[in-house]
Order: structure tokens, then C-alpha cells, then sequence
């Protein structure tokens, strides 16, 4: 295993100076550009798969090769995720004690949104994820708030998920410049190096995806977020973004932040934006 994990290391600092200068465009720029970054981005990956269509990107490894592909559409037969959207859209529709639900905290009645989030909050001057908006709303009719990591919070996320898929993701960057201060830190974070590994987000998803370090078939960064939560065969369970995001930093041997913490809201914001007009395809499965 040391020894796959070494050679690992070695072929991802050999391809990062090339690959982080194909898809960072932006970064020599004197004033930053998300949308010619979502643009180089995106021609990135579909330079690299050009088998693989924009939107079945959200596949995530299954759309890397056409066994994987084919054991997905098996496992969509009798997706593991089922039980966690069924509990999901029961606790939905639960009122809260003091007689209000989660459709009151939402616009639309949180039907068919989660295409919109994570948003950048003007008035606090954050980005405000799904996860957080929905502990945001039960604190506020005097419920305790869940675990961002897994059960209840990943059941109410698959089910918000499950009521927009299909539907494109439409992050916005207002004309605000702790907006794009907070995109830039996301894309910061995402290039940054940690972990006793020295491995960055990119490191695995940009430079790599498709192939394999240890069991694990690496999914590429572009559409990422459109499958959460998700189902990992190895977890055993479901698992939201923030549980994502605290395993990826743990895999690396790096110490992991807490739950929603800015630098992963931030992080969340960037790479969602740059899958923006890619479908909503969670809650999904995954090895």
C-alpha cells in the first residue's frame, strides 16, 4: 500500500504544473475571471474525455469507461440511496413543534432549489450552503441541529436533491467583492497542498480522475457536487458534501476542518460554480 501510495505521489507532481496551468487560467490575471475559469474548466475535462459527455460528468467515475457505466445503470435498478430519500422526504414533510416545516424557511417551499445553492449571502457577507440553511431553519423553530455529516442531514439533502435533478446548476457570484473573495478562496483551498501525503483536491480530481489510488476510482472535480450525497459502498452508508469533504482531508493524513467550516463553504462555492449548467444528478451511488 506505501508503495501505490508513493507512486501515486510521484505521477501527480509530474502532471500538476501542466494540468493546474490548463484549468487556472485566471491565475495570473491581475483581476480574477470565474466565468473564463468555468470555461477553461470545463474544456479541460472535456479535452481529456472527449468520449464523455458535459453532462454525464456528474456520473462521476462511472462516466469515466463503459464497464463502469454499465455497473451504474445496474445499481440504479435498486439504488442504495432509496431508504435515505424515502426518510428524507417523510422528515420534510414533518412539521416542526411550533407547527412550521422546512418549506417555510425556502423559496418555493425548498422544492426543485437545490440548483441554487450554495449562495453568497450579501447580508452576512458568507457563503450559505444547503447543509447550513437547512440546521439554519430548524434552530430557528427551535429545533436542535443535525450532524452535517451523514443520516438525517444526508436523507433531507437527498430528497431536496432528488426534487431538482435534471435541473442545471445556476450559482451566481454577485457584483460583490467579498463574493468573489470568497470564490477565490475556494479556489485556493482547492490548489493548496496539506496532509503529510502533500496532496491537494486537485491532485486527485483534476490530474487523475478515473484512475485508481488504493480501491478507490477517483472522480473528476467537474460535476462533483451535482451527485451529493451521496452512497459510498465504502462507508457503508450516505454521506453529504461536508462528510466528503472532512474524508478527502483525512485520506491525505491532513487534519480536517470542522463541518462547514468558510474554507469548505468557500471551496463548495467554487467548484459548484464551475460546473454551472451541468444537471443535478444526487442522490447517487458511489464505490
Amino acid at each position: 500500500m506505501r508503495s501505490a501510495i508513493h507512486s501515486a505521489s510521484a505521477a501527480v507532481a509530474l502532471a500538476a504544473a501542466v494540468a493546474i496551468t490548463a484549468v487556472t487560467p485566471a491565475a495570473a490575471a491581475e483581476t480574477p475571471d470565474p466565468a473564463a475559469d468555468a470555461r477553461a474548466f470545463q474544456k479541460f475535462f472535456t479535452e481529456k474525455f472527449p468520449k464523455v459527455k458535459l453532462e454525464d460528468f456528474v456520473n462521476g467515475p462511472y462516466s469515466m469507461n463503459a464497464d463502469m457505466h454499465r455497473q451504474w445503470e445496474e445499481k440504479e435498478q435498486f439504488p442504495p440511496y432509496d431508504f435515505s430519500l424515502e426518510a428524507g422526504k417523510e422528515m420534510f414533510a414533518k412539521p416542526f413543534k411550533n407547527g412550521k416545516s422546512y418549506a417555510d424557511c425556502f423559496p418555493n417551499q425548498g422544492i426543485g432549489i437545490r440548483q441554487n445553492y450554495p449562495y453568497f449571502d450579501e447580508k452576512e457577507g458568507k457563503v450559505v450552503t444547503l447543509e447550513l440553511a437547512l440546521n439554519r431553519c430548524r434552530e430557528a423553530n427551535g429545533e436542535a441541529p443535525f450532524s452535517y455529516l451523514k443520516d438525517e442531514m444526508a436523507a433531507l439533502t437527498a430528497y431536496m436533491a432528488f426534487t431538482s435533478r435534471g435541473k442545471p446548476f445556476d450559482i451566481k457570484i454577485p457584483n460583490d467583492p467579498r463574493a468573489l473573495e470568497a470564490y477565490e478562496n475556494g479556489k485556493r483551498y482547492f490548489y493548496t497542498r496539506r496532509g503529510q501525503l502533500n496532496f491537494s483536491c486537485a491532485s486527485c480530481h483534476v490530474q487523475n480522475p478515473g484512475e485508481r489510488i488504493r480501491a478507490e476510482v477517483l472522480a473528476p472535480a467537474l460535476g462533483i457536487l451535482n451527485a451529493m450525497p451521496i452512497y459510498r459502498s465504502e462507508w457503508g452508508g450516505m454521506g453529504t458534501i461536508s462528510r466528503r469533504f472532512t474524508t478527502c482531508n483525512s485520506q491525505i493524513r491532513g487534519v480536517p476542518l470542522e463541518p462547514q467550516a468558510d474554507e469548505y463553504r468557500d471551496v463548495e462555492y467554487y467548484l459548484s460554480y464551475l460546473s454551472n449548467g451541468l444537471p443535478i444528478s444526487g442522490p447517487a451511488a458511489r464505490p
